[in-house]
């Protein structure tokens, strides 16, 4: 099998989005800091990015989930794979996250971290494809919406590859034709 990778949102686009979602998140915590919660491995990149554009103080932590294996599909098993460092206790908490597909494993995470008392609990996210939830989850703040297709790019990975493309681009799987 060979991956093909077509552009779904260019490396521009979804640069301009980060900046908008940044200066939103700046402006509904003025004068205070925030917490996030960088969701590895994908969400490193949009976090990194997401920060570097907050204007207030801001700290950093690292969670790691799995719902996926080597496919396309979420497996629906939530596994936690490295817990935070710091407590919540008293912190405006973000959670970032690069794609919210069915909501299981963000809304066992919400669970597990509104349990720790964070002051809040929001959520972030670079892409939303709301057409396959099948746990309600609220989404505070949204890159953008897509469509049910298997992306990658920008974090996103298949297979852990295609992480470090600078766009967001769809995946389609072809047989490979030796002649």
């Amino acid at each position: 099998m060979k991956e093909n990778i077509r552009v779904m949102i260019s490396e521009e686009d979804v640069d301009r989005r980060i900046a908008e979602m940044a200066a939103a998140i700046s402006r509904d915590y003025e004068g205070g800091s925030v917490h996030l919660i960088c969701i590895l491995k994908g969400s490193v990149f949009f976090t990194c990015e997401l920060a570097k554009r907050i204007t207030i103080p801001v700290t950093l932590d690292f969670m790691s989930v799995s719902s996926y294996g080597a496919g396309t599909k979420s497996s629906g098993v939530v596994r936690l794979v490295k817990d935070l460092d710091e407590p919540l206790e008293g912190k405006d908490v973000i959670v970032i996250e690069d794609i919210i597909d069915s909501g299981r494993t963000l809304s066992y995470l919400l669970e597990n971290l509104g349990n720790r008392h964070p002051k809040s609990l929001r959520l972030c996210t670079l892409l939303d494809k709301p057409e396959r939830r099948v746990t309600d989850v609220k989404v505070d703040y949204t890159g953008f919406e897509i469509p049910d297709e298997f992306v990658v790019g920008y974090g996103l990975d298949y297979d852990q590859q295609y992480r470090n493309l600078p766009y967001i681009g769809v995946v389609t799987l072809a047989e490979d034709h030796e002649e």
